[in-house]
């Protein structure tokens, strides 16, 4: 797949561009799934959900840039529904919006739900991730954001990029979201790890790494 990772979505006109060129033509012309599951295990998580998913998540836009159509693709459902109900679905759709919420979550039902073994055959595919839906492609978070706990007990997540990401770089209403928080994050991780705020995000095609940022980013190498 082709990935852009974001913070908070598509906040600034170099992010839209970089969307808009990962999808080879106009937002208007392509279709859409939404995944909301991560916001299941924060508190509010229903109100969340129905914010992201009606497109009034104005801070973290993503939903409400315009698609040909939109479909809400909620994990936790899959494993009861037969699979030609819904892998053709995902296969014929040009992009894949992963909302926000626990990582740890979201790679939990990733997992459960049969989506990730779909994964390698959607090489074209689109994937835009908003912060723990970016998260969650790392090969680990980081005590720090660990909320809900995984069964298997620890901060692993999907390891389909060789990086971390520390989101939400010096958000007025998160006061541990510092550069220094960030430092200490990157310290304890093994991996190299990107600090990134809200007008940044990371495009990955075929393992090539490029930032898309008009804000504050910083690469931390173990």
């Amino acid at each position: 797949m082709k990935l852009l990772l974001t913070s908070a979505g598509i906040k600034n006109s170099m992010i839209h561009n970089a969307l808009v060129d990962l999808l080879g033509k106009p937002i208007a012309e392509s279709t859409a799934l939404c995944i909301p599951t991560a916001m299941y295990a924060n508190p509010g998580g229903a109100g969340q959900a129905w914010r992201f998913i009606s497109g009034q998540e104005y801070q973290t836009p993503l939903c409400e840039l315009g698609w040909k159509s939109m479909g809400v693709l909620e994990l936790t459902a899959l494993p009861s529904i037969d699979e030609e109900r819904w892998i053709p679905m995902v296969q014929e759709t040009d992009v894949l919006l992963v909302g926000g919420g626990d990582p740890l979550y979201l790679c939990h039902w990733m997992c459960e739900s049969g989506l990730l073994e779909i994964f390698p055959s959607l090489r074209e595919k689109v994937y835009v991730g908003l912060s723990a839906g970016s998260m969650v492609m790392t090969p680990n978070i980081g005590k720090e954001f660990v909320g809900w706990r995984s069964p298997k007990g620890d901060d692993k997540t999907l390891g389909l990029v060789n990086f971390a990401i520390f989101p939400h770089l010096d958000h007025e209403m998160l006061p541990y979201n510092t550069m220094a928080h960030a430092e200490k994050w990157a310290a304890n991780m093994s991996v190299p790890g990107y600090a990134i705020d809200d007008e940044t995000a990371i495009k990955v095609i075929d393992g090539a790494v490029e930032v898309i940022s008009d804000g504050n980013w910083r690469l931390f190498t173990p």
